[in-house]
């Protein structure tokens, strides 16, 4: 396979193209110019509120498709291409499991918003980087007036070491998925990066084969799956080390920005 053949890139946000101060590169944006010159159409992809993504993009927001909330929405501008809700049945049902485990906070995540019951003071603070839009409420499970996306759980140590042996039993039945250090994710069965990305290579009708990928987390691994030209970033969860074909320097090293100047070099 060779790089000239790529016509979409794929990019996860934390740990991939933000840095760890949750920065995009300068570079980055003259490097998208240039993939845009190329016809190359990008995807960012990530656990994220929808309006945290936009807000760290803003500069091509209107020029990209977006991925949030780990395949729970699709959108590209102000059009919706695709969501996939995790029913308010399915949450009630959930959330007093997750209100049992010790040192954690609870994010309802909302179409419209993302909801938190806690009276932590930092908390919010916190959240705030990754959900730019967010209430406070006394009870999660009396929220009603949106459509649910999925839930977040963060735990303040490590999520893979006290979430998951929780609620690893869901998993028949749900998409459960560590996405960071202390974030897990529950959601439908069906949604994740990868079955969205396939939503938008048919919708293009590019294949595995012309699609570059780039991942750190265990959230990735369904999209890296999706991709001949699939990355790990060197600061990657080793599950995603496995699974990705091809590796680059870390999100703090410009890893992405690397590649796609390799990219862009092989187009021309």
């Amino acid at each position: 396979m060779e790089l000239s053949q790529v016509k979409l890139v794929v990019t996860d946000m934390d740990g991939t193209l933000l840095n760890s101060k949750g920065q995009v590169s300068s570079s980055f944006y003259s490097l998208f110019r240039e993939l845009q010159a190329n016809n190359i159409q990008f995807i960012a992809a990530s656990g994220r509120q929808y309006f945290s993504m936009v807000e760290k993009l803003d500069a091509i927001k209107n020029d990209i498709t977006i991925i949030a909330e780990n395949g729970g929405i699709t959108r590209r501008g102000d059009q919706e291409l695709a969501k996939m809700l995790l029913s308010k049945d399915k949450i009630d049902s959930i959330l007093p499991l997750l209100r049992t485990i010790d040192k954690t906070f609870i994010v309802l995540c909302g179409k419209n918003k993302a909801y938190i019951e806690t009276d932590d003071i930092h908390f919010p603070k916190l959240l705030s980087e990754y959900y730019t839009e967010f209430n406070t409420v006394s009870d999660l499970s009396e929220v009603t007036d949106d459509e649910f996306l999925k839930i977040a759980i963060y735990h303040t140590d490590s999520s893979e070491d006290y979430i998951y042996p929780i609620v690893k039993h869901l998993e028949d039945q749900l998409q459960i998925k560590v996405s960071g250090q202390n974030w897990l994710d529950i959601s439908h069965h069906d949604a994740n990066k990868g079955f969205a990305l396939k939503q938008v290579q048919e919708e293009f009708g590019i294949s595995e084969n012309e699609t570059m990928v780039f991942g750190d987390y265990n959230n990735d691994l369904e999209m890296l799956n999706r991709s001949y030209f699939s990355y790990a970033m060197a600061n990657a969860h080793p599950n995603v080390k496995k699974a990705a074909r091809f590796a680059t320097k870390s999100n703090d090293e410009l890893g992405v920005e690397t590649i796609l100047e390799q990219l862009i070099a092989a187009k021309k």
